[in-house]
């Protein structure tokens, strides 16, 4: 929920409407994490992108995602579910240049 929120927030100016359209691909993979890999890989173009990113829209997401992996690691029916909320934390802190690719 929160990368859509996010992504209609980005969606607001002409400027963050790629960033929003980037917010709702990762919002599928929220979804539906398990079977998926994150290869980060980018240029100058991304870095600058993500220290945007990172500042306005990252560290709520971020954090949001490790607080729910650390509750479902809890518990021991939770703990898969709980270490992909934890590799969604590391994508949303800089979600720009990374590869998603099915395994």
């Amino acid at each position: 929920m929160g990368w859509c929120i996010a992504g209609l927030i980005w969606c607001v100016t002409i400027v963050g409407i790629p960033i929003g359209l980037q917010c709702f691909k990762l919002a599928t993979l929220s979804l539906f994490p398990f079977g998926c890999e994150v290869y980060y890989e980018g240029g100058a173009v991304s870095f600058i992108v993500n220290i945007l990113w990172f500042f306005i829209s990252g560290i709520e997401l971020a954090i949001c995602n490790f607080v729910w992996g650390c509750i479902l690691c809890a518990t021991v029916i939770g703990i898969p579910f709980g270490l992909q909320f934890f590799k969604i934390a590391k994508l949303a802190l800089a979600p720009f240049g990374a590869q998603i690719r099915s395994v």
